[in-house]
């Protein structure tokens, strides 16, 4: 899908995280100018997580990660950040934290 910003275009590609589309996910990210990393709050960095980080590196493509699915029982942000420094080497903070978690969960700040 894609969407206009301040008169700016922005191309939206989703793409499946599952390993049989790995293909696919390569061809976006040639052509991607950035990319937010999408990573569930109850599984953390998983393998997959570590491909299609590798084939970012590959393309030198900029992104940010993000922490979806608080609100889920075993949610663990933190675990998630923690997960980004150690499995995947990045320089990760936690820019927005949770307030609340699983059924407490309220909202970010």
């Amino acid at each position: 899908t894609n969407a206009e910003w301040k008169g700016h275009p922005i191309n939206i590609i989703d793409t499946p995280g599952h390993v049989d589309f790995t293909i696919e996910v390569e061809r976006a990210l040639r052509v991607l100018d950035g990319a937010i990393l999408v990573l569930c709050s109850v599984a953390g960095v998983q393998s997959q997580s570590m491909t299609v980080s590798r084939q970012m590196n590959r393309y030198k493509v900029p992104r940010i990660a993000f922490v979806n699915k608080c609100d889920r029982q075993g949610a663990d942000p933190f675990r998630v950040v923690e997960g980004l420094r150690s499995k995947l080497k990045y320089n990760a903070a936690a820019v927005q934290v949770p307030i609340g978690l699983e059924g407490a969960h309220e909202g970010v700040v």
